[in-house]
């Protein structure tokens, strides 16, 4: 009896399961795991190959923020030159000499300028001077120091051409004149007159003087290291030795300047020395 019972049980049993309750899960995949993000295709996780561009934007290989954007890099056939901010040119370049020079100061007034170095002169630059008619310089400079470390009292203003004219009678001629009769330099040059815009002075012609053109310097005294002063006046019989340093100041100026005038030759010149170096058709050359 107990093994008739046994069998109908089972049988019971094994009728009541069937496939769709053994293989449906208890989770329902379309509720329960909406919020999960499927794996990406394996497609996608490859790197393209080298000769296919990518399809997206790469990014920079610089930190964020650097000044350098992808927005600002520009072929270099577009790239545009910037000029040099004005401060800094005249830093590096205070004349605006050479290639493109902003003040188109001629080739000229640049080797003068070089020249004047070269010489261990002192001076600066100007302003342009118009004063209107002849009265006017382009490009003045003016000029506090000379060779032989000679000053220029008061500073001189002239244009480029003359100061290099005196600047280079001052160290060939003044300068070994005055060591040979007092075995001393040159210490300081007073001068009376540089550009000035005024007429010539007590020849009655009323013609514009070489001052107008900063073309001329008068010198009333030199000074020398030895603590000798030199004043330029006719001197007495007996000065013998500032005689002739005088007459020599002279005669040795005509082979650098075109006019030299001093104490003999009027009243209106009578203390000092006139140097100018004014342009003569003739070529004449006035030492008296």
């Amino acid at each position: 009896m107990r093994s008739v019972l046994r069998t109908l049980f089972l049988i019971a049993f094994l009728t009541s399961c069937t496939s769709e309750s053994v293989m449906r899960p208890d989770v329902d995949i379309g509720v329960q795991t909406s919020a999960l993000v499927p794996p990406a295709p394996m497609a996608q996780t490859l790197r393209a190959p080298l000769d296919e561009p990518l399809s997206t934007p790469v990014e920079p290989d610089y930190a964020p923020g650097s000044p350098l954007t992808v927005e600002e890099s520009a072929p270099a056939d577009q790239l545009i030159s910037r000029p040099v901010p004005a401060s800094l040119s005249r830093l590096v370049n205070p004349f605006g000499f050479g290639k493109g020079n902003p003040s188109g100061m001629p080739t000229a007034e640049v080797a003068c300028r070089k020249e004047l170095k070269r010489l261990g002169v002192k001076w600066r630059d100007l302003a342009p001077i118009n004063d209107g008619g002849v009265c006017n310089i382009p490009y003045p400079v003016e000029v506090s120091g000379l060779p032989g470390r000679a000053t220029l009292k008061p500073a001189a203003t002239l244009n480029c051409e003359m100061a290099l004219t005196f600047s280079r009678w001052v160290k060939h001629e003044l300068q070994p004149a005055a060591r040979v009769r007092y075995w001393s330099s040159v210490d300081t040059i007073t001068q009376a007159s540089a550009y000035s815009c005024r007429r010539m002075v007590g020849n009655g012609s009323g013609k514009m003087s070489e001052h107008a053109k900063g073309n001329a310097i008068d010198v009333a005294k030199i000074e020398l290291n030895n603590g000798k002063d030199i004043l330029v006046r006719k001197k007495g019989f007996f000065a013998f030795r500032e005689r002739g340093l005088l007459n020599t100041v002279r005669a040795d100026g005509c082979t650098y300047f075109s006019t030299v005038l001093g104490p003999g030759y009027n009243k209106a010149h009578a203390d000092h020395f006139h140097f100018d170096i004014m342009e003569r058709r003739s070529g004449y050359k006035a030492c008296k």
